[in-house]
């Protein structure tokens, strides 16, 4: 499902989702998580080897459209279960996608916008950047896997400060509490998420996407369950020609180049 406010596009081995709606900073309607969602799909299958999360306009995302989505009614009376597990979807398909996800946030993240953001393995934001749970502003509990990815990466007690307070945070806060990998002077996102994805793109494929799902599952594996999945991992990795070229560009002296085979 294609929608005009969100923007699926490739540059070589680069996908990107852009979020299009400047009228409303970004917020999304639930045609748009849908979108999201099958935009991830596609690009599951595309050979992509990185996804880039960023917003249009200044603005990452301004969360769910409350107030002009068309459909907002099917949330309070007819299909709200239905539509409620389709934004489940929508995140599900983005935490779960086999290559690493940015998320190159400029501006508000705020509610489902900043659980898009969370789902994202790396965070890159401005100075200008704002963050919020606002779920509790709007008589709202948690959603778009927030409950789940706020602890996460933040601990227990900053997520229930975070969840209570609907708190909005700066750039500086989010550096603080750990949810961000760096914040960048305004201008200059673009540049700093480019050149950590170049040196991302350029590595292993199918080694980082086992590393990903290797460094996803641990927070519920015990030791011993990790060191089998490392196991099962680099025993796929040993029959690969990308660790070959890996192993004789070592011993050569100069850079492999990964084609994900």
């Amino acid at each position: 499902m294609s929608h005009p406010g969100v923007h699926l596009s490739y540059d070589g081995p680069i996908a990107r989702i852009e979020l299009d709606r400047p009228d409303t900073k970004n917020a999304c309607t639930r045609g748009m998580w849908v979108a999201i969602a099958e935009s991830a799909r596609e690009i599951a299958v595309s050979g992509s080897r990185l996804l880039i999360l960023s917003g249009a306009n200044n603005e990452f995302c301004a969360g769910a459209d409350l107030v002009g989505d068309p459909g907002i009614d099917a949330f309070r009376h007819e299909h709200g279960l239905m539509s409620m597990r389709a934004i489940g979807d929508s995140v599900m398909s983005v935490h779960q996608l086999p290559i690493p996800v940015m998320a190159a946030v400029d501006g508000v993240a705020v509610g489902a916008g900043f659980g898009l953001a969370l789902a994202a393995d790396l965070l890159y934001c401005t100075e200008r950047s704002r963050f919020s749970m606002i779920f509790a502003k709007r008589g709202l509990s948690l959603d778009y896997g927030t409950s789940y990815l706020l602890p996460q990466r933040v601990g227990l007690h900053h997520a229930k400060w975070l969840a209570f307070t609907g708190e909005v945070i700066g750039a500086t806060e989010a550096d603080r509490l750990g949810f961000v990998n760096e914040v960048v002077p305004d201008g200059a996102l673009d540049d700093k998420v480019g050149e950590v994805a170049e040196a991302i793109v350029s590595g292993p494929p199918l080694a980082l996407s086992m590393t990903k799902r290797l460094l996803d599952n641990a927070a519920n594996s015990t030791l011993a369950q990790s060191t089998e999945a490392e196991s099962l991992a680099q025993n796929v990795n040993f029959s690969t020609d990308d660790t070959r070229d890996a192993m004789a560009a070592f011993a050569e002296k100069r850079t492999p180049e990964f084609k994900g085979r």
